[in-house]
């Protein structure tokens, strides 16, 4: 039996955007996380491999059981639309990580799901 196709949305979500300014605030001072917010608005969708991600953010990948993985996996199964995730990219000659404002526990589903699998990215640069 072959895998659910992924089905992605062509934009992010309000909530989306709500979301990461929400995370933002916290890392960067208000001017430049709502500069940022209005850049993602703007930004061209790409798309990078959900295991490149990971890698590009230092971020662990969660456990299939944390619940918005698991919504995220069931969304998938049922073959729901996936926003894309919003990033900040990062600077690893400075030491700066990628930044995954908006859709960490989607990419760690897509893990998941095939680790491979190109993901649809707002992709835009601090």
């Amino acid at each position: 039996m072959s895998k659910q196709k992924l089905v992605w949305k062509k934009k992010p979500e309000a909530g989306d955007y709500k979301g990461a300014l929400s995370f933002l605030l916290l890392i960067y001072p208000d001017a430049k996380a709502r500069r940022l917010l209005q850049l993602f608005r703007k930004a061209k969708t790409v798309e990078h491999a959900a295991k490149d991600l990971l890698r590009a953010g230092n971020l662990p990948l969660l456990p299939r059981e944390e619940p918005h993985v698991e919504a995220d996996l069931t969304r998938i199964r049922k073959g729901k639309n996936l926003p894309p995730v919003l990033l900040v990219r990062g600077d690893m000659t400075q030491g700066v990580p990628l930044v995954v404002a908006d859709g960490y526990h989607r990419i760690c589903a897509i893990c998941y799901y095939d680790e491979s699998a190109p993901i649809p990215c707002r992709l835009v640069s601090a």
